[in-house]
């Protein structure tokens, strides 16, 4: 019989995941999974847990709970030489991954993903030691994921970040970097530069829209120096995907990327503090392979 392991953080989704757990237990056993489940106590103990469920022989492992959940359990399998498949059951504030892989917001429907045995590799980024499955960023902009507080995000979900967002435009500073990316280099004072994986950051599904996520290829996005209003502009078309032809805006693909400063700038990895820069990134691909819809392997076909 196949075992599968469910890394669930309990607290994701105002305890969705926790009152549905009966059910999708349930479901996986009648799939002919001998299940079993680690609820998360704290930072990166779904890094530990999933570490953990490779050691012990789990053919399926399950991450449920926000962005911040699947990065954890991304960087407990990404190093190890036996990688299982990995299932997303979405249950966070803006869910940027499941969304950029089609995954369903409801909890059973994205189960039925799961077990509808539908599955691609697919790339992720290494930065320094840690590993991203969607975006790794820096730009005072880029802190406002970590910087609402978890209250105010339960409470208003993705309306939070706008509303911090808004709150922080006033005080956004550009900073000097040197940007080298594969054969090119920029050296020039930037508001923020995006390393993404996929199509869908921030709760923007068009930031980079040809976005393929087996490629082996990074979209790097960067924000040259602008004021208020160009700011405020560029992210209303960024709304539609008009933001690419800015003159403030480079866009690029590349599979290697190296960020150096000369002052003070944090990293952003899937939302959460990624210690400071300089950093290097590293796009590993088709390195863990996810349970995904039809749709989504339709999506990244119609892309070659």
């Amino acid at each position: 019989m196949k075992k599968a392991r469910i890394i669930y953080n309990p607290t994701s989704g105002r305890e969705a995941i926790k009152r549905a757990l009966p059910t999708i237990l349930e479901k996986f056993e009648v799939a002919g999974f001998e299940t079993s489940t680690h609820a998360t106590t704290g930072e990166n103990d779904a890094i530990e847990a999933a570490k953990s469920a490779v050691e012990r022989g789990y053919d399926l492992i399950v991450a449920a709970g926000g962005d911040g959940t699947i990065n954890e359990v991304i960087n407990g399998i990404a190093g190890l030489d036996k990688r299982p498949k990995l299932g997303i059951i979405p249950a966070g504030t803006t869910n940027d991954f499941a969304r950029a892989l089609r995954i369903p917001r409801d909890i059973f429907k994205a189960v039925d993903v799961i077990l509808s045995d539908k599955s691609m590799p697919l790339d992720i980024g290494k930065v320094n030691e840690h590993y991203f499955m969607n975006i790794a960023g820096g730009g005072k902009l880029t802190e406002l994921t970590y910087d609402v507080p978890s209250k105010l995000k339960t409470m208003l979900g993705q309306m939070a970040y706008y509303i911090k967002g808004i709150e922080m435009l006033p005080s956004l500073k550009p900073i000097k970097v040197k940007i080298e990316y594969d054969d090119k280099v920029l050296e020039d004072d930037i508001m923020l530069f995006l390393v993404s994986n996929t199509n869908s950051v921030g709760g923007f599904e068009k930031l980079a829209p040809s976005a393929k996520m087996n490629d082996g290829y990074f979209d790097l996005l960067i924000l040259r120096k602008t004021n208020l209003a160009e700011f405020i502009h560029i992210a209303s078309l960024a709304l539609r995907g008009a933001h690419l032809d800015s003159k403030n805006i480079i866009y690029a693909q590349a599979k290697h990327v190296k960020i150096s400063v000369d002052e003070k700038m944090q990293l952003n990895i899937d939302g959460e503090y990624g210690g400071l820069l300089p950093g290097e990134f590293i796009n590993l691909q088709e390195h863990i392979e996810f349970c995904v819809p039809e749709e989504f392997i339709d999506m990244q076909e119609d892309l070659d």
